[in-house]
């Protein structure tokens, strides 16, 4: 395995690049573009990469169903830690370029619904077309095969390319959430500010199958993040949960909570316990009434005294 080498959703320019830079570490590290998220995560399951990182989710259009339904399938990953950063394109054109000229523009899906509004008022018969990412469509723009792209305006001068228009959004603090995953290990440290990842399957299809698995959750104090639903591929209904918890996996609620998903369900996948991007321990709102560590043992003792007939 190379120690020293990243991947990210590439090509050089993309909002992963520089979410990834903003990490400590990465100073010291090869970072590696891919050309998707399939190809950066394989690249660590293979050895050829120590961690990749990739985009999971966006506060405007929700998961990255790319990245989620990697981490649910093929050889298991870990998350290790997550990076938030906030999203704001810029329309790169060719020098010379006006907004009269635009009549094809391009960028990742996931910018489409982010730029939206924008687009009707300003550039209303401009064609969209999906490129594999906004850096992406600032290098087809290069190429000419387009008019203007929609991107981090640090990508400009890469491409040589310049920013016509800047601070594009239609949702203001727009952000999106990113992941470094890596092989499967111990699970990041405890730090009190956590978050706990996991993919579930239901044994099957039947009223209140879905309120069962949260109840696993609510039984034990444990607040829900995110919850996702992804088709499994086995046929039409059959589908898997990706799910994020507040909290660790050494947390006795949350290691309480996912062995409750483990007795009735199939198949839990864990995809790591690691700190929340931006959030300190004393951000986190007390803990319900009965789901401290300290009430968890307690509750062990009192029934063991009762087994041992001490109660």
């Amino acid at each position: 395995m190379s120690a020293s080498r990243y991947t990210y959703l590439g090509p050089e320019g993309t909002f992963t690049e520089a979410a990834l830079r903003t990490l400590p570490e990465a100073a010291t590290r090869e970072l590696v573009p891919m050309v998707s998220v399939p190809a950066a995560l394989d690249a660590v399951r293979s050895g050829a990469a120590a961690g990749a990182l990739v985009p999971i989710e966006n506060s405007v259009e929700g998961g990255v169903t790319a990245t989620l339904d990697e981490l649910a399938t093929g050889e298991p990953l870990m998350i290790y830690r997550e990076v938030l950063l906030p999203i704001a394109f810029a329309l790169l054109v060719r020098p010379g370029t006006t907004l009269a000229d635009i009549k094809t523009v391009t960028g990742h899906p996931v910018a489409q619904p982010q730029v939206r509004n924008w687009l009707g008022a300003n550039l209303p018969e401009a064609q969209w077309e999906s490129a594999a990412s906004n850096a992406d469509g600032a290098r087809l723009v290069q190429e000419g095969r387009y008019d203007g792209a929609f991107a981090g305006e640090f990508a400009a001068a890469r491409y040589g390319l310049e920013p016509l228009v800047s601070e594009i959004h239609d949702a203001e603090n727009a952000v999106t959430r990113f992941v470094l995953v890596g092989r499967p290990a111990r699970p990041a440290a405890w730090t009190g500010a956590d978050k706990t990842s996991v993919v579930i399957w239901l044994a099957d299809d039947h009223p209140g199958a879905l309120l069962e698995l949260l109840q696993e959750y609510a039984a034990r104090g444990v607040n829900l993040m995110r919850i996702e639903s992804r088709p499994t591929g086995e046929g039409m209904g059959r589908y898997c949960f990706s799910v994020d918890c507040e909290g660790h996996i050494t947390d006795r609620r949350v290691g309480s909570a996912l062995m409750g998903l483990k007795r009735i369900c199939p198949k839990v996948r864990f995809l790591g316990s690691y700190p929340r991007a931006g959030v300190l321990p004393s951000d986190v709102s007390p803990l319900r009434r009965g789901t401290t560590d300290e009430e968890f043992v307690a509750a062990a003792d009192w029934l063991a005294r009762c087994q041992d007939g001490r109660a």
